[in-house]
């Protein structure tokens, strides 16, 4: 997962690398930031339910060989925009059967105690986030900025692939509900109530952390990969030191841990506004921590609930259909390009921080009918001693 998150995320800041070395308009940045995402959907809604029938071994190991094969396509395509969009899509489909097989395979090996959510999390956080970061420095102090920023991913994906074959399978799933689709766990009225909705915020903070914001505070002329790993790593950096509190979070309410990172999400947004509005850099910068924040809490206690509702057989699934929503908070720089134009960017910040106050205020009304139903209902005790009772 380390290495895997690594590969998919070290192309975000070599996006100003490529616009610069080669060009490229914003239709074409566009397409390479959104062809990662086309590919990775497919890959997590076949991935997670190929592992649950197959086994976590077989859907993971195959794709983890091809994750550094990605990255050789774009050191050999450098200056080629076809061989660059073939290998973030290899990329996409890689993380896609990838993320949520392995996220399954960490729970199974975990045995269901408290800390698979976080060790996932945790997993998948610091190959986001360092990958990015290293791809960062070395394509702004480095020699041949198109080249050098990849060849520590295939390094790490070699030596993680070498590790991964020696960790224990799983036995695939016999149960008929390892079949059923969508599996019993997405289709509960829980899932679309309680896990679904905050679900884009996990990828949508980490997008304007990552994409919006270092290009709204800075201008062409003086946008710098340095300043877009800079702001990566705040965003990460706050995202995995959150997990331990997100978990001791999850462990004490199922919303309690999604609330407080929908108000940092909120908070973060109305520090975005201000930056934006200043063009300040040092305000960007701890909008990017909160929106981070956000990430960690959202990410780790969405990934918990998801556990509850899935069983053994369906794990994979289930986990897989989590992500997709996850992933779909990556349309957000789209949408803040499209509000821009009618709002201005403060406003655009303010309509998302009113998102993030509904979602707020959507999560509490879902853990006051949490709290009234447990109470409204019968304890074990009581509903056994009915059972036995004339």
């Amino acid at each position: 997962m380390f290495a895997v998150g690594w590969g998919a995320n070290q192309f975000s800041p070599m996006l100003i690398v490529y616009r610069h070395a080669l060009g490229l308009g914003p239709g074409e940045i566009a397409g390479l930031f959104a062809v990662y995402g086309i590919a990775l959907i497919p890959g997590l809604l076949i991935g997670g339910p190929l592992s649950d029938r197959f086994g976590r071994r077989a859907a993971v190991l195959p794709f983890a060989a091809l994750s550094p094969v990605a990255t050789l396509l774009l050191v050999i395509g450098g200056h080629d925009l076809a061989l660059i969009t073939a290998g973030r899509a290899l990329a996409g489909l890689c993380s896609g059967m990838v993320f949520g097989s392995a996220t399954a395979w960490v729970q199974d090996l975990s045995r269901g105690d408290a800390l698979s959510a976080r060790r996932a999390a945790l997993a998948l956080s610091a190959g986001f986030g360092l990958g990015p970061v290293t791809a960062a420095l070395l394509a702004q102090w480095a020699g041949d900025p198109l080249v050098v920023p990849y060849l520590p991913h295939l390094a790490i994906g070699a030596a993680a692939l070498a590790i991964a074959v020696t960790a224990p399978g799983t036995r695939p799933a016999r149960h008929p509900a390892a079949r059923r689709w969508p599996p019993p766990g997405v289709r509960s009225r829980e899932f679309w109530l309680t896990v679904a909705p905050p679900a884009p915020v996990v990828f949508g903070s980490l997008s304007l952390a990552l994409v919006v914001l270092p290009e709204e505070v800075t201008s062409a002329r003086t946008m710098s990969a340095a300043y877009a790993g800079l702001m990566t790593a705040l965003a990460f950096a706050a995202g995995i030191g959150v997990q331990p509190a997100a978990r001791r979070l999850a462990a004490r309410s199922a919303q309690a841990g999604v609330i407080a990172g929908l108000a940092a999400m909120l908070a973060g947004a109305v520090i975005s506004a201000a930056a934006v509005a200043a063009a300040s850099r040092a305000l960007a910068g701890i909008a990017a921590v909160l929106l981070g924040l956000a990430y960690g809490l959202c990410l780790v206690c969405g990934l918990s609930q998801a556990e509850r509702l899935a069983s053994e057989h369906d794990r994979g699934a289930v986990i897989a259909c989590y992500y997709v929503l996850t992933y779909l908070g990556f349309a957000a720089p789209y949408a803040v390009d499209g509000l821009n134009g009618a709002l201005g960017r403060p406003g655009t910040f303010g309509v998302l921080a009113g998102g993030a106050a509904v979602l707020i205020a959507w999560a509490g009304l879902q853990a006051a009918r949490a709290r009234t139903a447990s109470v409204l209902s019968p304890s074990r005790t009581e509903r056994a001693y009915s059972r036995s009772s004339p």
